[in-house]
């Protein structure tokens, strides 16, 4: 590209894409095609080199759809977008490793903050600072992370023509005849799976972790309280209000009603104003919340069933101990 062409000024060039092992696929001997600005990408809109490709034997020809600047901004996959390391989506290693994307989602300044970004890697893998990450969060990646390759993910798509009844291809058809699955996880997009926002499936293997770790969401749903036990010596009302919202990044502290410490017993209660910013607490602290270099233990918090107050969280109650104490 010749660099008095102004116009094409931030335009990528490859030779190769950034792929996991299992959108590359099994083939020893994959071919590709290569297109210079064949498409714009998909997060920042700037035209990039696309790859096209053919992972296997029966399955689907795979491209790229985002360029390397975006995929190394998140150490993600060209095609698929899951995390190159663990085989995660970004919502889930960004929610362990208490990370917040700072990558525009509108289309305001995206190519300008993409053009900042690639002028900052200078031959860098990846700009994904994981310094700061808890042990904890550490260790829930490493229990859900995806080592072996998924290659029924390279499979032909669904016939649209089949589940209309009117395909008149048969054994010859190209794609899979069966009945497509409606249901939440056939709901996504490609700037929601970059920016790791209401991802279905992220959501799923969330929920689903937290519940095998102890932290299923009671079935009230006014309890909004997460109770942390064995806090360090050193531990204070502050310190643990900090912490919670510096491995939460995207929670705005207004999100939080109170942080109850009780010194006395090294326990608090964290009670959050709604239901939704409690669960995706309990879901970040799945593995326990580090206080002070110390992992902490997180449970629900449970109703006052007894006392008649049924609804109400026992951490509503903490107060008057914390007061006493």
């Amino acid at each position: 590209m010749p660099k008095s062409d102004i116009n094409k000024a931030g335009w990528e060039q490859s030779e190769f894409p950034i792929l996991c092992e299992t959108c590359l696929g099994d083939n020893a001997f994959v071919r590709m095609s290569k297109q210079e600005f064949g498409r714009s990408c998909g997060t920042c809109a700037r035209p990039f080199t696309v790859f096209r490709w053919n992972p296997g034997t029966g399955m689907r020809f795979k491209t790229t759809v985002i360029c390397q600047t975006c995929a190394k901004i998140k150490n993600v996959c060209q095609t698929c977008l899951l995390d190159l390391e663990y085989g995660l989506p970004t919502q889930v290693r960004d929610t362990a490793l208490g990370i917040e994307s700072g990558a525009p989602t509108s289309e305001i300044n995206r190519e300008y903050f993409a053009q900042n970004m690639e002028s900052k890697l200078d031959g860098a893998k990846s700009l994904l600072d994981v310094s700061h990450a808890s042990s904890a969060g550490k260790e829930m990646l490493k229990q859900l992370a995806r080592t072996d390759p998924y290659y029924k993910r390279n499979r032909p798509h669904i016939c649209s023509f089949y589940a209309k009844g009117e395909c008149n291809r048969g054994d010859a058809c190209p794609y899979r005849h069966e009945t497509p699955v409606q249901n939440e996880l056939s709901k996504q997009n490609i700037q929601d799976r970059y920016h790791g926002r209401n991802d279905p499936v992220a959501k799923k293997i969330l929920a689903t972790h937290a519940a095998s770790m102890g932290l299923q969401p009671p079935e009230d749903q006014n309890i909004t309280s997460l109770f942390l036990s064995s806090l360090p010596a050193s531990a204070s009302e502050e310190s643990v209000r900090t912490r919670v919202l510096q491995s939460l990044p995207g929670v705005q502290p207004s999100q939080l009603k109170s942080v109850v410490y009780v010194a006395k017993s090294r326990c608090a209660f964290v009670n959050w104003k709604d239901r939704a910013t409690a669960e995706l607490a309990a879901q970040a602290w799945s593995n326990g919340l580090e206080i002070d270099g110390e992992t902490v233990g997180v449970r629900w918090g449970r109703s006052k069933g007894a006392s008649g107050s049924k609804g109400k969280s026992v951490a509503a109650s903490s107060t008057a101990v914390a007061a006493s104490s």
